[in-house]
């Protein structure tokens, strides 16, 4: 009996070639950034890569793109054909979605990408459930502390926190909103004494928590509209919440730490408020997406997820040191 699956697998690579084909590697060398990861993506050699393009240009008798050995850069009638090319290859996928039953069905690879320390707090407890309910996805989760590559690296959908979101490039939603906080050991304090305005921080030991969604500096405000910026030179400074969160809780100092990490020992009384009616500014909660019109089944499955189990999560816990706040 005859492998009907295989021969629509091969029919279909041999409609992959052709027009289409160079339209696609394309665009795949704008979003990318470069051939080499264009190939990497599309499963080609750079030099098969390289050739669509010139074949594709040697069709239209035009320069879409000026080329060196390091860089390229589309030429205008380059950018408005690559602007009709998504518009014909989206029209496409949409169509074979429709008819292939995809447009319902979430499957295949979906390429996640978050912060880490948000992903541990807010993705990993649901992402069992999130799998076992589509069995026919395949999740790819990876994280990062600097902004996106969503586009170089082929990720679907990236959970990113910033205070100013102001690449263009992607589609955004803002999910939710959080901000840090200052916590101390009751160890630390008893030792130290506790602070009653930010300017007493500059007697304490702070412990910095540096990454590309915030500043160096300590930013506080208040609900009366105060500003404070504060300069700190602690012992320790990290990239990820989760080694400040270990040593603040070893009675090191004082920390400005993301609200979600330290709920919980504030909660079981490991960890004290510190400066209560004080805090960072808002962080932004986004979802980002390669700028294009047509949404995929998995991609959908996974923003409506995040909209019933993340987004709620996030507000139950900013509402909690709400709450702290104005009994303290």
């Amino acid at each position: 009996m005859r492998n009907l699956g295989k021969d629509i697998y091969v029919m279909r690579k041999n409609l992959d070639g052709g027009l289409l084909h160079a339209m696609h590697a394309f665009l795949k060398v704008i979003d990318s950034g470069s051939f080499t990861a264009a190939a990497e993506q599309m499963d080609l050699t750079t030099a098969q890569v390289s050739r669509l393009i010139s074949e594709l240009e040697s069709r239209l008798g035009v320069k879409l793109m000026q080329r060196s050995t390091r860089q390229h850069a589309l030429t205008d009638i380059g950018a408005l054909y690559a602007e009709r090319c998504r518009q014909v290859l989206s029209i496409i996928d949409e169509a074979e979605s429709e008819a292939t039953g995809t447009a319902t069905k979430p499957k295949g690879r979906l390429r996640i990408l978050s912060m880490a320390s948000f992903g541990h707090y807010y993705i990993s407890p649901v992402m069992a459930k999130f799998c076992q309910s589509y069995p026919d996805l395949t999740v790819e989760y990876r994280t990062s502390q600097n902004t996106p590559d969503i586009l170089g690296k082929g990720i679907d959908v990236s959970l990113y926190l910033t205070e100013s979101l102001t690449d263009s490039r992607f589609v955004s939603r803002r999910i939710g909103t959080i901000f840090s906080v200052l916590c101390a050991s009751p160890a630390y304090l008893a030792k130290h004494g506790t602070p009653n305005s930010p300017e007493d921080l500059y007697n304490h030991a702070c412990l910095r928590l540096v990454n590309p969604s915030i500043t160096p500096e300590w930013h506080l405000i208040n609900e009366k509209g105060g500003f404070h910026e504060i300069s700190t030179s602690g012992q320790i400074v990290a990239d990820t919440p989760e080694l400040l969160l270990d040593v603040v809780q070893q009675d090191m100092g004082i920390a400005l730490l993301p609200m979600f990490s330290v709920i919980e020992a504030v909660r079981a009384g490991r960890l004290c408020h510190v400066l209560p009616d004080w805090r960072s500014p808002d962080i932004g909660v986004y979802t980002l997406l390669p700028s294009r019109d047509y949404i995929d089944a998995k991609t959908r499955a996974w923003l409506d997820w995040v909209e019933q189990y993340i987004s709620p999560k996030i507000k139950s816990d900013t509402s909690y040191f709400y709450q702290l706040t104005h009994t303290e």
